[in-house]
């Protein structure tokens, strides 16, 4: 590797450094320690000072240096790991530099030229890969480490490295942590002890920072059921955000099979750099505060202060630019932001040309004044270009008019707060869907009833004119902590829908998106899939007790909203929950603002909670268990398994308290979660088990914890609620009212945010990434568990074996996975099929371990053969394989006796195995989610396996004569290499002779009835075929099943006029009558020292493709 040229001293490096060659320009040495005469202690030393000191010259054990013969400095040069690799650098400066050194006259020039060629060559070179790293130069070196200490794939790209401590019980081993798009890898060298770690980012169950009395702070690794801890960071919180950021690209990448289409930096593995991960981290941080759609990316931070009109004070926070919006949030405690999308924008202007500000005018009579902002130039001119203003002459002509104008609204602001006001601009409703929310048509507010309700709801609504007469309405009004206390007061029944659509951004997705809901209806409409099916039988089951929704009108709406969701995301369909979900969101907003609330809960506010697996639903339990451990420390003391509280609350989470709570309680619920995201729902869960903490804790079992939770719900009022008892769900537990006093759920709310309130969103969100990750490894576990207890049964291997053929056989799939975004292989992943559906191997991927762990020496990545061996053991001919497939046949052939190990062998020469063209596998790839199940397929092929009998030897067909030869020839090539060899030729070369003269005697005794004329020459043609494999014994298996499918093609045609064959009994007597093969055949595999070899191999398989 070439280095770009550093002046080296050379007063004490002759200790460590043994001179190889030299000239007049350039020398080339040796790191004592490395090659002949190991080096001994000074090996030892020289070893550890490379790995402790970051320097490539250093490390490596060959380099070159340059030096003129009049001058006492040397620079570094080039560097190599092997003395092959240095050569070709010797040889080039020898051919390409040392002619041209002579026409200098100086050795200033000489030095000056070398090191401009150097230069030029690594610019050349790094000019692709390294053009994005913050640093090349070192970048460089610390990947020629990476790839020299950890051989792993040449496509594995290296994202960032960190020096640090690992330790290995309780000793430190100081070293290099590396973090490349799909490894976690450590090296240490230190007194001839290496230790070398590499961990595949989709194999980590957890990765937390830690610290305890020993480790002050530290990186806490969980994988394989072992503890890595990673210390003396001097970047430790960055070092952790990209650790997170890669365990969570590749579970998405690899489990969620995310594409990344919108994030360019992320959508390559090969090309993943820190810099673009960090992005990732804050884009994603950014659009989870702001409720903003997943296409918005963090583009531009700028600190400033706001002018905050209803407090009179500038307010000290960040602005943080996307392409379609401005948005600022306060940093000094007072909890104020505000979103301005991009389409509201009217004006940007510069109040003062001395100061450092900006003003930005949107509609509605309204205008935003940001100060001390640093480079408030650029960000106007970004602003305007995004907004579509135009910067003309002749706008620059009016600016004065338009300052003044922007001035008079600013004042006018200032002076009449009330007067402020944003109109959102309304789009025309399509007439095929309902344009009112149902609570508006089945419960209409009677204006002349003064109750005590109806005259507390209006008092609601009054708060909240008077709060958007403070903080303006709309798209752009301030959010604080007035905002928040309302919300727990509880929203008027006007205003919910409206409300629900800010607060949760899907205000900003339907205003971006006209028209679009109108569309989907339209396609979806008559589509039959299972998720239609599925929708059509829980229509009635959605808050059945509501008139809404015994009526056709709200079953309708219902129907349109899920169905479109379904064909605008196949990837979730439908799930059960969604239906209760989308029913109390049809209450309250229009038909098509409850279907964007829809994709606002599912895609941004509970990211995978509606998939089969409901992992966001696992994933926010576990961070309830947490919280539980933290907030309520007498009801762990007391239940210490807290699981019951994980099965207990998934429906509290699904529905949001819905599914629990009356319906006019539990839309206060509701409105909590669409201002404060999952923290509500957490906050409130926590406040539900406190308020019932000594009935639990003097419970016995779960099911009087369950029976003590269920009354409590079923006594929760709303005492506000403005709607008649035929809207109310009646409650089952208030026929005993004596029992259980009534809990008003204002109270309760109230009672959650004081108490919990001070959890944070982004410990929360935090939290929810730590967890993913045990969530997923706990299910594909449980899956791993249920795979080998189904195989088990089948099979001769071990639990402990399976558990290891398991892994090997999911590493594979991933394998090819790691290094693009395209694979076919992730198209035959799917977690809603059945455990043994999950992972499946096409015939490339089942090559390549199938060579890592055959018996033999014949089945080669490239051979013919590990195609039969693909199609015989694919019993469905879906060009895939399972893992019980897999290891059915593996057992066989390194457990079965003699006779079932050469059934297997006789059968790879037999249709369909062999007989099938090459392209002639069926590769089927099903899109999951659109397509019906074919029921009856399935019971076909489930009554055909209960039905299926054990197969027999009399079964088999007969073997004709191009397949027996290939059949020979197989033989031939599993023999190959053996020690044996020789003597199990001679055996096989008597058994085809026989079998060959037995068959001509048979025939010669038919002849007596019917003589024939070719039966000779054809037996003899044969004998001379199997002579001729024979005499060729080191045929390379590739070379000879090409030739005999060649053959099998060519000597079709003859083949009906030759009519003969042998049977599996003849093949097999005759075998028996051979020792060496069947003490062969019978010798045992060692199965550890296959699996532990093919572990090793795996990797470096890859690698040397």
């Amino acid at each position: 590797m070439w280095l770009k040229p550093d002046e080296i001293l050379l007063k004490n490096a002759f200790k460590l450094w043994v001179t190889e060659k030299d000239n007049e320009y350039f020398v080339l040495q040796r790191r004592r320690g490395y090659g002949e005469g190991g080096g001994g202690l000074t090996g030892l030393l020289v070893g550890t000072l490379d790995t402790v000191l970051d320097s490539t010259s250093k490390v490596a054990p060959f380099r070159i240096l340059h030096h003129t013969p009049d001058s006492q400095v040397y620079w570094s040069i080039a560097c190599g790991v092997t003395k092959e690799e240095i050569g070709q650098h010797w040889d080039w400066l020898q051919q390409n530099i040392m002619r041209t050194l002579a026409v200098f006259d100086s050795s200033e020039d000489i030095t000056s030229f070398v090191q401009g060629k150097i230069r030029g060559l690594i610019a050349e070179e790094g000019k692709t890969s390294l053009v994005l790293e913050d640093d090349p130069g070192k970048f460089r070196e610390a990947l020629f480490k990476f790839e020299k200490w950890f051989e792993l794939p040449p496509e594995e790209k290296l994202v960032t490295y960190y020096s640090c401590s690992y330790w290995k019980g309780k000793v430190p081993c100081q070293g290099w942590l590396y973090l490349s798009t799909n490894f976690l890898c450590f090296y240490s060298y230190l007194l001839g002890s290496e230790v070398k770690l590499v961990i595949s980012w989709d194999e980590i169950w957890r990765l937390e920072k830690t610290s305890n009395v020993i480790l002050t702070e530290s990186i806490h690794v969980l994988a394989h059921g072992e503890d890595h801890y990673f210390s003396m960071l001097l970047h430790l919180n960055e070092t952790f955000v990209i650790m997170e950021q890669l365990a969570d690209y590749s579970i998405k990448r690899l489990f969620d099979k995310e594409a990344f289409q919108r994030e360019p930096a992320l959508s390559d593995p090969l090309q993943i750099t820190k810099r673009g991960l960090e992005a990732h981290a804050k884009s994603e941080q950014f659009r989870t505060f702001f409720r903003l759609p997943k296409e918005e990316n963090l583009l531009e931070v700028h600190e400033s202060f706001l002018w905050v009109p209803f407090s009179h004070f500038n307010t000290l926070g960040k602005i943080c630019l996307s392409e379609n919006y401005l948005c600022f949030a306060s940093q000094d405690g007072s909890q104020c932001h505000v979103i301005i999308p991009m389409r509201e924008v009217v004006n940007v202007e510069k109040p003062e040309s001395s100061s450092r500000a900006l003003t930005v005018c949107v509609r509605g009579k309204r205008a935003l004044r940001f100060s001390e902002v640093r480079d408030y130039q650029r960000l106007a001119n970004t602003i305007r270009s995004r907004c579509g203003i135009s910067a003309s002459p002749q706008h620059s002509a009016s600016s004065e008019a338009i300052r003044g104008e922007c001035q008079s609204l600013i004042n006018h602001f200032e002076d009449n707060p009330e007067d402020v006001t944003l109109m959102v601009g309304q789009k025309d409703c399509s007439k095929a869907v309902s344009t009112e929310a149902l609570m508006t048509v089945f419960h209409p507010q009677d204006l002349e009833n003064l109750d005590p309700k109806m005259l507390k709801e209006k008092m609601k609504e009054q708060s909240w004119n008077i709060h958007f007469s403070e903080y303006g309405r709309g798209t752009s009004m301030f959010f604080n902590r007035k905002t928040r206390d309302l919300i727990v007061r509880g929203v008027p029944e006007t205003l919910r829908g409206e409300l629900w659509m800010l607060f949760s951004g899907a205000v900003n997705d339907m205003a971006t998106h006209p028209g679009y809901y109108t569309e989907l209806v339209e396609q979806s409409l008559g589509t039959s899939t299972l998720a239609t099916d599925e929708i059509e039988r829980d229509l009635h089951r959605s808050l059945p007790e509501h008139p809404a929704f015994q009526s056709d009108t709200g079953i309708s709406a219902l129907r349109r909203v899920l169905t479109a969701y379904a064909y605008r995301n196949p990837k979730i369909g439908y799930c059960q929950a969604m239906n209760i979900l989308t029913s109390v969101l049809l209450l309250y907003a229009k038909e098509e603002e409850a279907f964007w609330l829809l994709v606002a809960v599912c895609e941004r506010m509970l990211p995978d909670y509606f998939n089969r697996r409901i992992i966001g639903a696992l994933v926010d339990q576990a961070v309830f268990e947490d919280l539980i451990r933290e907030n309520l420390p007498q009801l762990v003391e007391h239940m210490t398994d807290l699981s019951f509280f994980s099965s207990v609350s998934l429906s509290w989470f699904l529905t949001l308290f819905i599914s629990v709570l009356p319906i006019e309680s539990a839309v206060n619920v509701v409105d909590c979660f669409f201002f404060d995201g999952i923290k509500a729902i957490l906050q409130l869960g926590l406040a539900v088990l406190d308020y019932n903490m000594e009935a639990l804790i003097s419970c016995h079992d779960d099911a009087e914890a369950v029976t003590i939770l269920n009354k409590f719900f079923d006594s929760v009022t709303n005492k506000d609620s403005p709607l008649p008892p035929t809207v109310q769900q009646a409650s089952v537990g208030n026929n005993d009212k004596a029992s259980h006093f009534n809990v008003d759920i204002s109270e309760l709310i109230r009672e959650a945010y004081e108490k919990y309130g001070n959890i944070r969103s982004e410990d929360v969100e935090s939290s929810r990434k730590r967890n993913k990750l045990h969530v997923i490894q706990t299910l594909e576990d449980t899956t791993k568990q249920n795979v080998i207890r189904v195989v088990s049964q089948e099979v001769r291997f071990s639990a402990s074996h399976l558990d290891e053929l398991y892994n090997l056989f999911k590493r594979q799939h991933f394998l090819s996975c790691y290094w693009t975004m395209k694979s076919p292989a992730l198209l035959h992943h799917d977690p809603s099929l059945a455990y043994l559906e999950q992972y499946q191997l096409g015939f490339q991927q089942f090559s390549v371990l199938f060579s890592l762990l055959e018996p033999w020496a014949f089945c080669t990545t490239k051979s013919t053969l590990s195609l039969w061996i693909f199609r015989l053991i694919d019993e469905n001919q879906d060009g895939l394989v399972n893992f019980k497939e897999f290891c059915s046949a593996l057992d066989t052939l390194y457990s079965g006796s003699f006779t079932n190990k050469l059934k297997f062998l006789f059968k790879l020469h037999l249709p369909p195995a062999f007989d099938l063209p090459e392209d002639g596998v069926i590769r089927k790839s099903p899109e999951r989610g659109r397509g019906k199940v074919d029921l009856q397929a399935y019971l076909k092929q489930w009554q055909n396996e209960i039905l299926k009998k054990e197969e027999t030897i009399r079964d088999l067909p007969r073997i004709n004569q191009t397949q027996f030869i290939q059949f020979s020839k197989t033989l031939y090539n599993i023999f190959h290499g053996d020690p044996e060899e020789e003597s199990l030729y001679r055996a096989v070369a008597h058994v085809t002779s026989l079998l060959l003269r037995m068959e001509e005697v048979g025939r010669r005794l038919q002849e007596v009835s019917s003589p024939t004329e070719s039966t000779k020459p054809s037996n003899t043609a044969a004998a001379a075929a199997v002579e001729s494999s024979t005499e060729g014994p080191s045929t390379t298996p590739e070379s000879s099943d090409t030739s005999g499918s060649r053959h099998g093609q060519d000597a079709g045609p003859n083949l009906s006029e030759m009519e003969w064959s042998f049977s599996f009994e003849q093949v097999l007597a005759s075998l028996l009558n051979e020792p060496a093969i069947v003490s062969f055949f019978e010798r045992p595999v060692d199965v550890q020292a296959k699996l532990g070899q093919a572990k090793v191999g795996q990797l470096k398989l890859k690698a040397n493709k």
